[in-house]
């Protein structure tokens, strides 16, 4: 790989840091997803696992996708991405496949992603093409790992870091960059953001209206005994914000930023002493025409109603609306442990 090719996909996975209020200091990736794809390539590459020539074959719900796009563009692979019908649009399809990519496009009825439909897809495709590299970004521990960078540049721009926020979908980032930190800093707070009718934290699968993050089932690099607490945030509530961030600050991400700037304004609001980090995935371009539309949000029922100023306190773990964000106690516990007490408390237990 030359030089100028590293040096133009770093550009694109360093985050620019702003100072959101006196002690919340945002990340604000143009594109994060290209840390862990980069680094799980190179890393496939160097043990001969994947070659210039080879099918990559995954499963993704953009952005991933969107990383190894570009990357197998650069260095001469073929690649293979399979989304479900309820995360992507025209105009995100017509981009990848503009650069190179196959797409496989699966029925989602019930509008939750449907991952175990598109993870057969992607073995019916491995058993015929034996040779195909396949990141498994859900799993592969290359995904976590490649956030040791983003732990440093934090680390050298903030200095100490009391609190780290971030979203949850394929686990890698916060588990991550969070693992990392806590090496360094053992009183950190992590929080996680996740959306309702997402199984990332024991809710039942369902209808998800914000995407890029939750998940239909449990990811290998999700940690669940590093999270203090999880927060819960609908689609409502993380397009006002990540408008609001565009209004007040000029900062132009998605949806799922959004979401997180709004939990990390609050962690950061209710410890004022704390020094709060927040995780911030990718820009806003793909949502011009959705979230950053007053025509399309007009559209919407009920928006934007009364856009909540902080989180509702769950003394038991369930969905919420869209306009909703709630939060609960995780307390660094593995999802066996929280969902067994629940069922305890409940009256379940023999």
């Amino acid at each position: 790989m030359v030089a100028f090719e590293a040096d133009y996909f770093r550009a694109l996975e360093t985050p620019r840091m702003a100072v959101l209020s006196p002690n919340l200091f945002a990340a604000a990736f143009p594109l994060m997803k290209l840390m862990p794809a980069r680094h799980i390539l190179d890393r496939a590459a160097a043990d001969g696992a994947l070659q210039t020539g080879m099918r990559i074959v995954e499963t993704t719900s953009g952005t991933f996708g969107m990383a190894l796009a570009l990357l197998a563009a650069a260095r001469g692979y073929r690649l293979t991405l399979i989304t479900a019908s309820s995360l992507i649009d025209a105009k995100y399809r017509a981009r990848l496949e503009g650069i190179g990519a196959t797409i496989i496009i699966t029925e989602d009825p019930d509008g939750n992603g449907d991952q175990l439909r598109r993870l057969q897809r992607l073995e019916d495709i491995r058993q015929k093409e034996m040779d195909c590299f396949w990141p498994q970004q859900y799993d592969n521990p290359g995904n976590a790992l490649a956030y040791a960078r983003l732990a440093e540049l934090l680390v050298r721009r903030i200095g100490k870091i009391d609190c780290l926020v971030g979203c949850v979908g394929s686990g890698g980032s916060l588990c991550g960059t969070g693992a990392f930190l806590r090496a360094v800093f053992p009183h950190l707070v992590i929080i996680a953001v996740d959306t309702h009718r997402s199984v990332l934290f024991g809710q039942p699968a369902g209808k998800r209206m914000l995407r890029g993050l939750g998940n239909s089932l449990i990811p290998g690099n999700l940690r669940h005994d590093l999270v203090d607490e999880i927060h819960w945030v609908g689609a409502y509530p993380a397009f006002g914000e990540a408008r609001r961030l565009l209004r007040e600050h000029g900062i132009f991400q998605g949806p799922t930023s959004g979401a997180a700037a709004l939990v990390a304004k609050w962690a950061a609001r209710s410890r004022p002493g704390a020094r709060v980090a927040v995780i911030m995935a990718d820009e806003g371009h793909r949502y011009a025409e959705t979230v950053f539309d007053d025509a399309w949000l007009a559209s919407l029922p009920g928006w934007p109603g009364t856009p909540p100023s902080e989180p509702i306190l769950l003394t038991a773990i369930e969905p919420a609306s869209e306009a909703d964000w709630t939060r609960f106690p995780w307390a660094r516990r593995g999802l066996g442990q929280v969902l067994h007490a629940r069922f305890r408390d409940e009256g379940f237990s023999r």
